[in-house]
């Protein structure tokens, strides 16, 4: 080593006597040192007392332009002494225990480790070692381990790790030497390769020794032990060889000791310390097996139990519970296969993709768990690497970004010849239309220049299926068995529904066998009865209680009377049930008009057989031979009637709607939601406060199943997979349920215990996954009761159900009461990984993955009622046909209202096309030119049927537009609104979540549609690129959606200029040339509607969204404002709405704000220069776009949420558009007892 010559820093006195001994020792170096041994002692000992004594020596040597530290180091290298050796070892302790590890770093710089690692081995050769240096050089070696990050390799290098090896061997009771070898030995094997060469070298069972047996001496050399066992443990090898040395039950046993005799919890860090072994040994299947073999579920139950009442030991409860759900045996979904309980026929398979490879599935092959999940391999791939982070590369967080240029600039591309496209004219009469003849102070009844029949056809295409309505009987869950109408609940008797040659329904290729029917009728008022020749029974039966006894003969003599007359079609068959509750008046009610519900009353003539008796408990005992089918009682219920409240509400017209919707399993149930109608809360409804500790008590109630398992009941209480007969009867023990109504999804239920089910969702049509939407009815509950709701097979790793969502219920006693409405319930709601594996094959070739649980508890208010759950707010398809038949009678003369219909689905049902616009002024030339030459606006919704909410913004948007303010007639006025209102009839009525009958998702369908597999994409586009062609292109698209993932409303749009700068790619100036007009009308929303957030906006276009609709129609039709909105499905944490859940009348509220947002685009847009009149580029942009890292565009991995005091084992993504693609890598986060770990691996495939 060159001799480094003594410099002084400015400021510190020349003559100062530590940097003259210095001075001293320098001279010294080299052979000077091996022939002055005495002066190198003295000069070292010196120099050693004054950094000892004053605290500014110390501070000179380390001083910055001092080089000191070469001067020791270099004569630390030199000397042969050992006194002299020790001396410098003393001073570098010294000057190395203060500083906050800023000292040790520059010792590192200085290549100090190195010079001790060679003073370790040349000590080592000596016999006996110095145990005096031996102590000093690992004291000093364990303070720069961990400063330096080559530690690990050049201790394996230079041979030092033996050395440590060798020394713990011998001095296993020399305490005073042990413990500055262990905290080598910590640093040590945090390399793995280090830890593998140790575990072979016998070190994991030098460690047993050391930590065991049970004893409260030394307890910091115990910990230190425990630090180093547990690194050692994170090797799979030391793992297997620590099982194969049945140490296992020796920690287990450790553990149980420490918990017993440590109750002050002053060795808490001893506790946790042997539980990051067991954590790292159960890594492994072996470790899991041979924990579960010691009982350690058992022990690590029952002690974390008792640390619950106190807050301090949540470290150990959290790793605890970590480990117990690791080694939680995986569980079979309690299913037959994962494919949906509904089979469609697909006219043609895709050559390729997911549901190619569902079709191309072998018969036999078990699709729901591996059967490699039960071996016991070696080659372990679990995905429980939380502990190997630091040696994996995260992905960065922008590779999904589009970064050919290319791509990223709009080419108008129609795709498709003039020719095919003219077909399309039809759609687009107003901008040929010359109003020629038509006189412009016509009534109403004329103002439309051509009425399309969307709503009358599609409900006069009556299925021959009747349709079920709610009734009183359905209020009566603690009933004895009773008759179906067509005697009972035995497939072979007769069949259950007669087609009519008339109605167009798609012919799949096996006959479907149709789910049980309630039947029941209502008549509204007076008035309506006599429309419908419907006589009204002379005397109304009001009881006041549900639950009174059937009053027998008399009752059941008036409804043949009642039934008698009507005559809806050409046959009525009649059976009179048994064991009806009487209806209830109920007193002060606010709504005052009511409506009479006479049951039971078939509405589609030929009545179906009713099997099983769904929820609501219509109906017979499964087996039932009908029997008991002698009296019935025509109950007659008073129900608001909600047509008051709702102007585009009509239950008759809904009733009627659902008999023109076709559904694969043919449902023929109303759900009472959906014909009642929901009028929004006055009340605010806050996001719940998550209650700390939720998680982990929901953790270890599904824990005590395994550790007491005779305390499970496991009875199948719902089963759809049993078409024949769902509901499973029970004497009334268990809540009943049903989800045979149209988007109802709910495939299984099992009691768990007495007052807890399991709830399995089903999958979408043609599909294997996509559990996340749910609507079910429940009756049979007990008031005061609080029940517990697990619904086991959600997919995504993450959910608003952890951040202060609620379920919705809607009860029908709080309905005929007046207040027919959905409100947020549930308390205790937490989402978390379960132990119920999900297949490769579920899981796109992953293995290793598990289903999460979202549970949430409630109790009920009403003796007899029936309530609905679901996810969001409903909205079906036969209610869009409904609304759409009310605003046709909303319309005005000035309003021009089309309704036309676009296609046919897969499933046979129509796919509305809305236009709106204001009439012309008159007929003269100049109005019908302004008339024509208005701008369009393209909107579309529901493109994902679980997106409810995206139907409710449109519902907004509907009734702005047919509204009859001064804004509306100026909108009117300004623009021509094609509508799609849903794109996806079929997934919606079908209780799909995301995909269409296809079993495709429709939003990635768009660059290449199918017109027979996507036909409402297809002809939707078609639309777009015929205006293209004819030079109309729209001047907005917009695709209403819903977000799970992210609060507030906002918007994702395409820009190549914010799409370059959150990329690493070089472009030139030009290629950024970009009208700022995108940003116009996110900005305007920011400004007026209080639920949307500017901050959550993003204008990036990524590789996996080049399908969706957004990007499609930016590309190929050249709409420069395409966007997606979407709109939280949780609540906002900005703005008026801030703490709040998000509602239908915020909703709706929303898509009004759209409209307004559209007025005043319009007024921006008569200016050339409209983006100065949103300020200047940089207000728009906003300086955040530019940063990546603090950017809060979608793509940006990051915490969205704040953190809350008890770990959640998994990160919330804050960059998805909700996306689930079939081979989307998860966040699968553990949770560790003080933080959240990083994520294992990025998911990055987002969506729109």
């Amino acid at each position: 080593m060159n001799k480094p010559k003594m410099a002084t820093e400015k400021g510190v006195p020349s003559n100062s006597r530590v940097l003259m001994l210095l001075g001293q020792l320098e001279r010294m170096n080299g052979e000077a040192m091996g022939r002055d041994v005495e002066t190198a002692r003295q000069v070292t000992a010196k120099i050693l007392h004054l950094i000892q004594t004053q605290e500014k020596s110390g501070k000179e040597v380390m001083s910055k332009g001092s080089t000191g530290m070469e001067v020791i180091l270099a004569s630390l290298e030199s000397s042969r002494d050992v006194q002299t050796t020790l001396n410098i070892l003393y001073i570098l302790t010294e000057l190395l225990t203060v500083g906050r590890g800023r000292r040790a770093g520059v010792f590192v710089s200085k290549g100090g480790t190195g010079i001790l690692f060679q003073i370790l081995i040349s000590a080592s050769k000596e016999l006996p070692p110095s145990e005096e240096l031996m102590l000093q050089l690992h004291s000093l070696l364990a303070k720069v381990g961990p400063k330096d990050r080559k530690f690990g390799v050049k201790a394996r290098l230079s041979g030092a790790l033996n050395v440590t090896v060798n020394l713990l061997k011998q001095n296993l009771q020399n305490t005073k030497l042990l413990l500055p070898c262990l905290q080598v030995l910590r640093v040590y094997s945090t390399n793995s390769v280090n830890a593998i060469s140790l575990g072979k070298n016998g070190v994991v069972e030098l460690m047993f020794k050391v930590v065991a047996p049970y004893s409260k001496k030394n307890t910091s050399l115990l910990k230190v032990a425990l630090d180093a066992l547990g690194a050692l443990l994170k090797s799979k090898t030391n793992a297997r060889r620590a099982v194969d040395g049945g140490h296992v039950s020796i920690l287990l046993a450790l553990y149980l000791d420490w918990h017993r005799n440590d109750t002050r919890h002053r060795h808490m860090l001893i506790r946790k310390g042997l539980l990051v072994c067991l954590r790292n040994i159960t890594n492994i299947k072996l470790g899991r097996k041979a924990f579960i073999d010691a009982d350690g579920m058992r022990v690590l139950y029952n002690s974390s139990t008792e640390c619950l009442p106190v807050r301090t030991l949540d470290p150990l409860i959290n790793t605890s519970s970590l480990i117990m759900r690791k080694c939680f045996p995986k569980n079979r979904l309690p299913l037959p296969t994962i494919k949906s309980a509904f089979h469609y026929q697909l006219p043609h398979v895709p050559a390729a993709g997911p549901v190619a490879q569902l079709y191309s599935q072998p018969p036999g092959v078990d699709d729901v768990v591996d059967e490699s999940d039960n071996e016991e391999t070696d080659a372990d791939t679990e995905n429980d690497t939380e502990n190997e982070e630091d040696e994996k590369d995260q992905h960065t967080a922008n590779d999904d970004i589009e970064t050919d240029l290319n791509k990223l600039h709009p080419k108008k591309n129609p795709g498709r010849p003039f020719e095919e496209l003219r077909v399309y004219e039809r759609f687009f009469v107003e901008l040929s239309e010359d109003f020629q003849g038509f006189n412009f102070d016509c009534s109403k009844s004329a103002s439309t220049t051509s009425s399309s029949t969307f709503c009358s056809s599609s409900a006069s295409t009556q299925s021959s299926r009747p349709i079920i309505v709610p009734t009183a009987q359905a209020l009566s869950p603690k009933r004895d068995p009773i008759s179906s109408p067509l005697g009972g609940c035995n497939p072979t008797k007769g069949t259950h529904t007669l087609p009519s040659p008339s109605a167009p329904t798609p012919t799949p290729p096996a006959p479907l066998v149709p789910l049980e029917l309630d039947t029941i009728h209502l008549d509204k008022d007076q008035d309506k009865q006599e429309k419908a020749n419907i006589p009204s029974p002379d005397t109304h039966s009001t009881l006041s209680s549900l639950s009174r006894p059937p009053q027998g003969q008399v009752i059941a003599q008036e409804l043949v009377k009642v039934l008698e007359g009507v005559s809806l079609e050409e046959e009525v068959f009649l059976s009179a049930e048994d064991g009806g509750k009487k209806g209830v008046k109920q007193e002060g009610s606010p709504v005052n008009t009511t409506r009479h519900i006479q049951s039971p009353l078939l509405l589609g003539g030929i009545p179906a057989l009713r099997v099983g008796g769904g929820g609501s408990n219509w109906g017979s005992d499964c087996g039932s031979e009908g029997a008991e089918d002698e009296g019935a009682e025509g109950a007659v219920l008073e129900v608001p009637d909600t047509a008051l409240l709702l102007p585009l509400h009509d239950p008759d017209i809904y009733v009627e709607m659902v008999k023109g919707t076709l559904s694969v399993p043919q449902y023929a149930e109303v759900a009472y939601p959906d014909y009642f109608g929901h009028v929004a809360p006055t009340f605010r409804e806050p996001l719940l406060e998550r209650v700390y500790g939720v998680q982990r008590s929901k953790i270890f109630q599904d824990i005590e199943r395994l550790i007491h398992p005779n305390d499970i009941l496991d009875k199948v209480v719902y089963d759809l997979d049993i078409p024949s007969c769902p509901l499973i009867e029970d004497n009334g023990e268990s809540l009943k349920f049903n989800s045979q109504f149209e988007s109802g999804n709910l495939r299984k239920v099992i009691q768990v215990r007495k007052h807890e089910y399991d709830l399995v969702l089903n999958s979408d049509i043609n599909s294997n996954h996509y559990h996340q939407w749910f609507y079910f009815e429940v009756s049979g509950m007990r008031v005061g009761t609080m029940y517990r709701f697990n619904i086991i097979n959600c997919e995504k790793s993450n959910s608003q159900f952890n951040y202060g969502m609620q379920v919705l219920m809607y009860s029908v006693q709080e309905a005929i009461s007046g207040r027919p409405r959905w409100v947020r319930t549930g308390t205790d709601i937490c989402y978390y990984k379960n132990n119920f594996a999900r297949s490769s094959i579920a899981a796109g070739g992953q293995k290793g993955k598990s289903y999460y649980t979202m549970t949430f508890s409630t109790n009920f208010s009403h003796k007899d009622d029936v309530c609905y759950f679901a996810y969001h707010y409903p909205y079906t398809y036969s209610t869009l046909k409904m609304h759409l038949s009310k605003l046709e009678a909303l319309r005005t003369p000035h309003i021009y209202l089309r309704q036309d219909v676009l296609c046919e689905t897969l499933g046979g049902n129509k796919c509305p096309l809305l236009t709106i616009t204001a009439m012309p002024e008159s007929n003269s030339n100049d109005h019908i030119c302004q008339f024509r030459n208005r701008p369009l606006i393209f909107l579309s919704a529901r493109v994902h049927p679980g997106e409810t909410n995206a139907s409710w913004v449109m519902k907004g948007t509907l009734e702005f537009l047919m509204g009859t303010s001064p804004l509306a007639a100026s909108l009117r006025d300004a623009y021509i609104f094609k509508i799609v209102p849903m794109l996806n009839p079929d997934g919606v009525i079908n209780g799909n979540h995301r995909c269409s009958l296809s079993g495709e998702d429709l939003n990635r369908q768009w660059q290449n549609p199918n017109p027979e597999l996507h036909p409402t994409i297809y002809h939707t586009k078609s639309l777009l690129q015929y205006l293209a062609h004819i030079q109309r292109a729209p001047l907005v698209f917009c695709d209403y959606h819903g977000h799970s993932r992210k609060k507030n409303v906002f918007m994702y749009g395409c820009s190549v200029k914010e799409t370059v700068w959150q990329s690493n790619i070089s472009a030139t100036s030009s290629d950024l040339q970009e009208d700022l007009g995108y940003r116009a009308l996110p900005k305007i929303l920011s400004q007026i509607a209080p639920a949307f957030s500017m901050a959550s906006c993003s204008f990036v276009v990524e590789r996996s969204k080049e399908s969706t609709a957004r990007v499609v129609v930016w590309r190929e039709i050249g709409v420069q404002r395409s966007y997606t909105m979407e709109s939280t499905l949780c609540g906002c944490d900005q703005g008026k709405y801030k703490g709040l859940q998000i509602g239908t009348r915020e909703l709706e509220e929303m898509g009004a704000q759209f409209c307004v947002a559209l007025l005043r685009l319009k007024r921006l847009t008569g200016l050339r220069n409209h983006q100065h009149l949103l300020d200047l580029e940089s207000d728009i942009i906003g300086p955040q776009s530019k940063v990546v890292s603090s950017s809060t565009t979608t793509y940006v991995l990051e915490e969205d949420e704040p953190s809350f005091l008890e770990a959640i084992d998994y990160s919330a993504e804050s960059n998805d558009e909700d996306a689930e693609p079939d081979n989307e890598h998860r966040i699968e986060v553990h949770e560790n007892t003080d933080h959240l770990d990083p994520p294992s691996d990025s998911d990055i495939n987002h969506r729109d």
